[in-house]
């Protein structure tokens, strides 16, 4: 069995939606998958491209936060993300061929800002709902 990969940084960065990943996703150019989930949160097309003009992951995480929300979020955000990710590794085949290289491996965001609905907290302890390593794996089988 492969060793879990319990974080997404270092050699594993590239799994983050923080990483730098250029692709086109909603008909917008997105700089990373970040930016392109924090838009998804709301309707207004211009608001989605405002955001989509950062560069900054954290800075579209903190926009995220204050925008009014559409009525649907909670129903279409895994759904959403799962949409995000797999766009992000189908248009940039060096991080498909990375994704891939990740085996079998059980993909787990383990984070230290308290995060356990995308991620797990504390690192390796399996607290945490790990949405986002889940839709990475997911996007993994797709991709095989």
């Amino acid at each position: 069995m492969t060793t879990p990969i319990l974080e997404f940084k270092g050699k594993h960065a590239f799994l983050s939606n923080f990483a730098h990943a250029e692709f086109m996703w909603d008909g917008i150019y997105w700089w990373n998958s970040e930016a392109a989930y924090q838009a998804a949160k709301v309707e207004d097309r211009q608001t989605r491209l405002d955001i989509s003009k950062l560069i900054d992951p954290a800075q579209a995480k903190k926009i995220g936060k204050r925008v009014a929300m559409r009525d649907d979020w909670e129903a279409v955000k895994y759904a959403t993300m799962h949409d995000i990710v797999l766009a992000k590794f189908t248009q940039n085949p060096h991080l498909k061929e990375e994704l891939l290289a990740t085996g079998d491996a059980h993909l787990e965001e383990g984070n230290t800002w308290n995060d356990r609905i995308w991620g797990v907290c504390p690192v390796g302890s399996g607290n945490g709902k790990n949405w986002l390593g889940l839709i990475l794996m997911s996007v993994r089988d797709i991709l095989k």
